[in-house]
């Protein structure tokens, strides 16, 4: 029997189906190894095939998992900004963003998973396809920080000022995550540099977010 067979029959010989979590796991470490090949020899003179080997799978898989090998950074970029978004989840009522953010934001991701989102974000650059999955994964977080600072400043989240705020916050994110990515393109990316990167994001959402009447208060 063909890998392809073996593997993508595999629950028709009584394998458990793959849960949400097992495919997001499969899709994560199928990007991580694009990623390197991308980086490594471009996307133009990449194939699904190499990066089907690279990651120990079938074509056939690669295609089911992902709609084209552009699409194969997703998993990656998708880590940065739900990330971001799940501090905006957890924001409490008791602290300003920018305090909350520093406090939270990124504290456990190793410099090296830092690394490859960023490598990603610097092939986006030149990269058109890559490109248009970045800045759709910002669209598709936009409504969660909208909804976010909806309930924070007490309007319904397609309030003019509220989605403003939500565009805004969004683009400096994806704005500071770009110039962060090229200011580390000739080296390693240590745990200063990601401080550094919090710091100036949480001095920006600063502005972007403090309510108008007590703006002052500090």
């Amino acid at each position: 029997m063909s890998a392809e067979r073996a593997e993508d029959g595999g629950a028709r010989r009584g394998r458990p189906p793959e849960s949400e979590e097992q495919r997001a796991r499969r899709r994560l470490a199928i990007s991580r190894h694009a990623v390197r090949l991308f980086s490594e020899q471009g996307v133009t003179e990449t194939t699904g095939e190499q990066i089907a080997r690279a990651a120990g799978v079938s074509e056939r898989t690669l295609w089911r998992l992902f709609r084209a090998k552009e699409a194969c950074v997703e998993p990656v970029l998708t880590t940065s900004v739900d990330d971001f978004v799940a501090v905006l989840a957890s924001w409490p009522g008791h602290l300003e963003l920018d305090e909350h953010l520093r406090a939270v934001y990124a504290v456990d991701l190793a410099p090296s998973d830092a690394g490859t989102v960023l490598a990603v974000v610097r092939l986006t650059r030149d990269e058109p396809g890559l490109r248009a999955v970045w800045l759709v994964l910002h669209e598709r977080a936009e409504p969660t920080i909208a909804a976010a600072l909806a309930a924070r400043l007490g309007l319904p989240a397609d309030d003019l000022d509220v989605r403003l705020r939500a565009a805004a916050v969004n683009a400096a994110l994806r704005v500071l995550t770009d110039e962060f990515a090229w200011a580390v393109a000739d080296g390693d990316v240590t745990a200063a540099a990601l401080d550094h990167h919090r710091e100036r994001l949480a001095e920006t959402l600063r502005t972007l977010t403090r309510l108008p009447d007590d703006a002052g208060a500090r």
